[in-house]
């Protein structure tokens, strides 16, 4: 999650299965398609979820399909947990393009990002169980993470609960990484740090308290600006240790 999506674990090399990955992505758009019907039949939800789940649907395996190839010649069991945590955050990404909707069912839909949530480390628990780790899986749940928190972020927006200063939360990751194209040494690897890991979590259970109308907007600012500053706690903390061994011949400014 966070700035942590930057740093990947040490695994192996993906091997070739065969095309069965573009089966997987297929099979999770007709998951996101069956769930949006019953949604839409057991909640009366907008008929538009269809074309907004789906969409961020398509969005997130385009992306996935464009920036690792690998991904095409099949996922295996570990990347079809993450797969599954896609669909599901597809459906509450759709959801947040209704906040009228969501406010009438805010506990069903916060109860939807804790089971999206909770199914962060299954993955990795999978692939390490089976000896399937590889760097497309490593990447693939990190940038999941990521995504996750900034749909979390709008949502809390479309809510009402803070203000859209709160959207930095979920583009900081994003900031990092687009910081980097002008000073590389911020793309070296980091270190581990239980910290930050704390921070990733921490910022997740804030935006999820968020969601929940017994949390009134006082209560909302209060959690979100604690998160914001241990986010940039965490963040300065990586930037001076990145900026501490950064290769001599690169300059700043």
């Amino acid at each position: 999650m966070s700035h942590s999506s930057m740093r990947a674990p040490t695994v192996r090399r993906q091997r070739a299965a065969g095309p069965w990955g573009w089966l997987d992505l297929a099979a999770g758009l007709a998951l996101v398609a069956l769930l949006a019907e019953w949604v839409h039949w057991a909640f009366a939800a907008p008929g538009g979820l269809r074309f907004t789940a789906g969409g961020v649907y398509v969005a997130i395996a385009t992306v996935l399909l464009w920036t690792w190839p690998s991904a095409r010649l099949g996922l295996g069991w570990a990347n079809r947990v993450t797969l599954l945590r896609a669909v599901l955050i597809a459906i509450f990404a759709g959801l947040v393009a209704y906040p009228a909707f969501m406010q009438r069912h805010v506990e069903g839909i916060a109860a939807l990002a804790l089971l999206a949530l909770s199914l962060d480390g299954v993955d990795g628990w999978v692939a390490r169980r089976t000896g399937t780790a590889t760097a497309f899986g490593a990447r693939f749940d990190m940038e999941l993470d990521a995504f996750f928190i900034a749909v979390l972020c709008v949502a809390v927006v479309a809510l009402e609960k803070v203000g859209s200063w709160v959207l930095l939360l979920g583009l900081a990751r994003y900031l990092f990484v687009g910081a980097g194209m002008y000073w590389p040494w911020l793309h070296r690897e980091l270190r581990g740090s239980v910290f930050r890991k704390a921070v990733c979590v921490w910022q997740v259970a804030t935006l999820l308290l968020c969601l929940l109308p017994q949390v009134d907007a006082i209560l909302a600012h209060a959690l979100a600006l604690l998160a914001a500053l241990l986010l940039f706690v965490s963040f300065a903390r990586d930037v001076v240790w990145l900026w501490r061994r950064r290769p001599h011949a690169i300059r700043i400014g």
